[in-house]
This record gives structure tokens, sequence and C-alpha cells, in this order.
């Protein structure tokens, strides 16, 4: 995607961003995000940011879905989704929650002229 810059969060977790707003990051050991079996947490936690409550529903409502949420991001348009369960993904899926994360994020110029070089169908 273009105008993406990588930086270091606060343990050296990338965080994806667009004209300095986070779209992606990688998130630290949280005590909202465990195992339920054994208590441990979770340190693959993957945040993506989503275009409207609409779409985090979409994501999250299925228990078999990779993606979750947990109450800290009530009212947060993202989602969550560990590393380990990324291959459950085929490659347009995860294609398309990268780019509306960074559709959500970019600025409405950017994200128009993205769109456009892209072609129709792609918005």
């Amino acid at each position: 995607m273009p105008h993406v810059t990588v930086v270091q969060g606060p343990a050296s977790n990338p965080v994806y961003q667009v004209g300095g707003k986070s779209f992606i990051f990688f998130r630290t050991p949280r005590p909202d995000a465990f195992d339920p079996e054994t208590g441990e947490r979770y340190d693959d936690v993957i945040v993506l940011w989503v275009p409207s409550e609409d779409d985090k529903l979409a994501l999250t409502q299925d228990p078999g879905s990779p993606f979750f949420t947990t109450p800290h991001f009530d009212g947060h348009l993202s989602v969550l989704v560990r590393g380990t369960r990324i291959p459950e993904l085929t490659l347009a899926e995860l294609t398309e929650v990268v780019q509306d994360a960074w559709l959500s994020r970019a600025s409405a110029t950017r994200a128009r002229k993205w769109l456009a070089e892209q072609g129709p169908g792609t918005d």
C-alpha cells in the first residue's frame, strides 16, 4: 500500500501507519486477550482497523472466524486476529482486510487516488 511507514511500538512491535495514523499493529501480550483454557496471554495478536462497526461485527460475530474483539476494544473500529490464525484466511480475504484497514485511515485524497488506480470494482 502506498505511503506506508513502519514505526516501532513500545516493545519494538511493528506499527503500520499511513499519514501518521496507525492501521495495523502487532500488539504486545495484554490481559484481555488470553487462552481461555490456560489463562496465558496471547503473544501474537494483530490489530487491524475496520471502516465501520458493521464491518467489525461482520468479521467477529461468527465464533469460528479467526477475527475477534475484546471489551477493551468496545467502540474502537478495529478487529483482532492471532498471527497463528492468519493461514485460515485466503489471500483474497487477507488482502481485503489489509486494504480496508489502510483505506479506513488514509486521507480521503489518498484513498480516492488509490481506488482510482485499482480500477472498477475495487471499492
